[in-house]
């Protein structure tokens, strides 16, 4: 082991590499959900139909699912700090590519815009594991759950800057809603130059030398699908995958359309909606490090079926409120993010020890593009399901995909066939 690598200490690292990423994801998270606010009532407006409404929302995920390959790639090569902030730096392109689109009324560039803007939501979850590269086994899913937290303070505040956000885009020319957008090319730039400055060093460069796992570029790199394929082959990885999926699936589907649902509803405003995401997002982050807790205390597969049961009961309380009830919609939403809370940390810390070192940056990236995927499909088939039978209709949907998960997880045991990592020497 090299004499500079012996000197570092990975606690004091791990400890920087928490407050750097968790502060880069609050902010990030402000242009994130922002966004994901108004950008399907962007595409509503641009196309002049609510179905487009969803494929506004799905242009996002699916950018988001999509990208993380390549992000994931970056950072097995050449380290998180790399990744991420070319992740970011994407992001901002996709911001001003979303306002020109709807500066020129172009539904197709809206989408490509949209996309790209998806590329700050892989960021923010590959953080996640970012915060697992130095974590001890007994207390991975505390340090994946911290970084998950950060997200709170961005994303509470961020909905609630769309009316502001629009009054921006008024003072600047633009059309209404895109004032949003020209937020998050500020937040995304900066959150991309401070991860460039203050990552160092890298955990996940620096994880490998301390595992003897080594960095050198010259050594074969794991293939997507091959990586995915040993997370499936290992029990406890294919239920962290299935939970992860699941969670984020059933989460897209019934939000999405939440938006467009109140929207019915005369009277409504936009910061009525707001306030309802909101309340979502606080449960998707706010109590994190308790679900990151229960992960490591209670167990993995433990926390899985918590939040299995919290989907259902959140698609069940929101499915049955009318458009105007901001309230009941609100409950709904709240146990909805508590629910997906508890899949991702559970989940992606399963997936991250069911493989070795080696593979865990491509099982990672692999992960969460199959987790976007399924979101996408979700939010693809969320437009035309309100059309047909309703925000009911949508929720009921979305529920079902539970079903696969309570499955795999009866066919999973607690512990064993893991592959953790060694504590850093």
């Amino acid at each position: 082991m090299p004499a500079q690598t012996r000197a570092v200490d990975p606690v004091a690292v791990q400890r920087r590499t928490l407050g750097v990423l968790s502060g880069g994801v609050a902010l990030s998270g402000l242009g994130i959900t922002v966004g994901i606010t108004v950008g399907g009532l962007l595409a509503r407006d641009v196309a002049g139909t609510e179905t487009a409404a969803g494929l506004g929302q799905t242009a996002g995920v699916l950018g988001a699912a999509v990208l993380a390959v390549p992000l994931a790639r970056i950072s097995d090569r050449a380290g998180r700090r790399a990744g991420l902030a070319a992740g970011y730096a994407v992001a901002v392109l996709g911001s001003l590519v979303t306002v020109v689109a709807a500066v020129v009324s172009s539904l197709p560039l809206l989408l490509v815009g949209l996309f790209a803007f998806g590329a700050a939501t892989a960021c923010g979850l590959q953080a996640r594991y970012a915060a697992a590269d130095l974590a001890v086994p007994e207390r991975r899913g505390r340090a994946l759950s911290l970084v998950v937290w950060a997200t709170t303070v961005g994303s509470v505040v961020g909905p609630n800057l769309a009316g502001p956000g629009e009054a921006l885009g008024d003072v600047l020319g633009l059309p209404p809603l895109t004032g949003a957008f020209a937020v998050s090319v500020a937040v995304f730039a900066a959150v991309a130059l401070g991860l460039l400055v203050l990552l160092r060093p890298d955990p996940l460069l620096l994880a490998r030398q301390l595992r003897g796992a080594g960095a050198d570029t010259g050594r074969p790199r794991r293939a997507t699908t091959d990586a995915v394929r040993a997370v499936w082959a290992d029990p406890r990885g294919r239920l962290g995958l299935t939970a992860v999926v699941v969670s984020h699936s059933v989460m897209v589907g019934v939000m999405v359309m939440t938006p467009v649902h109140m929207g019915h509803a005369g009277g409504t405003t936009l910061r009525v909606i707001g306030l309802v995401i909101s309340v979502h997002v606080a449960g998707m982050y706010l109590f994190s490090p308790l679900v990151g807790v229960l992960a490591d205390r209670a167990g993995r597969r433990t926390t899985v079926a918590v939040g299995a049961g919290l989907l259902l009961t959140a698609a069940a309380l929101a499915g049955t409120a009318p458009s105007g009830a901001a309230l009941q919609l609100g409950a709904g939403l709240l146990l909805l993010g508590l629910g997906w809370s508890c899949g991702l940390i559970a989940g992606s810390t399963l997936v991250t020890e069911a493989v070795d070192e080696g593979r865990r940056p491509a099982a990672q990236g692999g992960t969460d593009l199959l987790m976007g995927l399924g979101a996408a499909l979700a939010g693809v088939v969320g437009g035309p399901l309100l059309a047909l039978g309703g925000y009911g209709l949508v929720a009921t949907v979305s529920a079902a995909l539970v079903v696969p998960l309570l499955a795999v997880w009866a066919r999973t045991r607690e512990g064993g066939g893991a592959v953790s990592a060694q504590r850093p020497r």
